[in-house]
Parts: structure tokens; sequence; C-alpha cells
């Protein structure tokens, strides 16, 4: 089972709200999910990006590949050129 990191949408027409989830690749991108890890919220100013990193550092210890935007927002995050908005509920 190949397992991913990647954005699944929840947001409303014309307002994307992003959560970062722990997914099978073969499950739909809003679909089935393991773990959710994170949020995005690329429509607030600046964009919200918040991240359950103990659980992100665990999930990509264990072979995970994020997707290319995960991995921007997780780089981001650590090197601190990111707004973060406290832990991910």
């Amino acid at each position: 089972m190949a397992v991913k990191m990647r954005l699944a949408r929840v947001g409303a027409k014309k307002a994307p709200f992003y959560r970062v989830v722990v997914a099978n690749s073969r499950s739909p991108r809003d679909g089935r999910f393991i773990e959710h890890v994170g949020v995005y919220d690329p429509t607030s100013n600046p964009a919200e990006i918040r991240f359950k990193m103990d659980r992100v550092d665990y999930w990509l210890s264990q072979g995970v590949e994020p997707s290319d935007t995960v991995a921007y927002l997780i780089t981001q995050v650590k090197t601190g050129k990111a707004v973060i908005l406290g832990a991910a509920k």
C-alpha cells in the first residue's frame, strides 16, 4: 500500500480550505484518509499553515512521501518563513 501526505479540499466554492492528510494513494482526493495532520488556508492574509509537527515527523520517518505542495509547506514551516498559528486541531 502506497501512502502519501497530501491536501484534501474542504472549502466552499471559490473559498478553498485544505486539510493536510495522510492517505492511501489510491483513495480519492477528498475521500478516505488515515490521519489528519494539518491545515492550510490560502485565502487568509497571510496564508494560515498549521501542522502537528510531531505527527508529520513520525509519518515522514515511516516513509510517507509528501506531495509537492505539502513538501513546500513543510519546508516553509521548518525554516520559519511561514506564519504558524499554533498546532492543528
